[in-house]
């Protein structure tokens, strides 16, 4: 089955990070069919400062066999780069497609899933961050139903009733660190009107809640609901699993993933052809050059890690450790 891989890339970090990416794919499925494109926002009036990568970074990527893929900003930009994550999506081929986030390694065969892309899905990795309950309501039933009536879609088929009444396990809800459809173009367009709909003219029951940093995540299972998608199941276990490691930052690498995703950023930090660029990473030089993530790690018991991510994010910080 082929099928292509999107992330986004653009000045600073995140650059860095697709150099990862790109060679943990390498390393770990080199034969995987289908095109990697790192998505890479162009300079305009939705940019306080130019997103593009430096010419060092592209280099690598091409190097890799990665392809740079440019996409206008006309929704989002520094006020919301999460943005680019919807926005990208027009630029692909409109061929099967599997979004990852940047800071995501490749340590499995992602050619090995069975993938049904006419049914989308999205990460479960994810804690209860949206939407916080007030004390007077709206309820989650109340706040979550307002938006599947907002785009007419069936609210009861949604919700998984091994969970109680107003508990957030209960109701569709993904982390937006991977997500794929058959057609980056419909699923886009979709994602990309909603995700406005919902930013300009959010229904009553979300006036009090918070729309960034979660807009996509709160747009997301809307999106994947309507095109008969759901949670994902037991097929795709190796995402967030086996075949992908989504760390967020180097620090959380080294405090909570497993033995293999540290050995294969070592691994990647070994190549003396990636490391002069990514040694330019202030996160990279201090936890994997100066030796500081084996400190972080040190920390941390990986079988008995804290049930929230912020207490690990806490820990690393009172110790000094935490860099992005």
């Amino acid at each position: 089955m082929s099928f292509n891989l999107l992330a986004i890339a653009q000045s600073g970090r995140l650059e860095h990070e697709a150099i990862l990416l790109a060679a943990s794919l390498r390393l770990s499925d080199p034969g995987l069919p289908g095109m990697l494109f790192i998505a890479e926002p162009q300079p305009g009036p939705k940019w306080r400062d130019d997103p593009r990568m430096s010419q060092r970074s592209r280099k690598v990527l091409a190097d890799l066999g990665a392809t740079v893929l440019p996409f206008e900003t006309r929704a989002f930009g520094s006020d919301y780069p999460h943005g680019n994550k919807i926005e990208a999506l027009a630029a692909l081929p409109d061929q099967p497609f599997l979004f990852l986030d940047t800071d995501t390694l490749i340590t499995g065969r992602l050619s090995e899933i069975p993938f049904d892309f006419s049914k989308p899905s999205a990460s479960m990795r994810r804690e209860n961050t949206w939407p916080k309950v007030e004390l007077y309501g709206p309820t989650l039933t109340q706040t979550w139903k307002s938006l599947y009536d907002r785009f007419g879609l069936d609210f009861d088929s949604s919700l998984d009733p091994a969970h109680p009444e107003d508990y957030w396990q209960r109701y569709l809800y993904f982390n937006a660190g991977w997500f794929f459809h058959q057609s980056p173009r419909a699923f886009g367009n979709r994602f990309l009107a909603w995700a406005k709909d919902i930013r300009d003219n959010p229904p009553a029951e979300l006036v009090c809640q918070e729309l960034y940093p979660w807009l996509d995540q709160i747009a997301l299972p809307l999106v994947i609901h309507s095109f008969g998608g759901g949670r994902p199941g037991p097929g795709l276990a190796p995402l967030d699993g086996s075949a992908t490691c989504h760390y967020r930052t180097l620090p959380l690498l080294y405090a909570r993933e497993s033995d293999r995703a540290v050995a294969l950023l070592e691994s990647i930090a070994a190549d003396p052809a990636l490391r002069p660029a990514l040694r330019h990473w202030g996160a990279f030089k201090r936890m994997v050059i100066q030796g500081e993530g084996a400190k972080a790690r040190a920390l941390f018991d990986r079988a008995n890690l804290p049930r929230r991510e912020q207490v690990i994010r806490n820990t690393l910080k009172r110790e000094g450790l935490w860099v992005r």
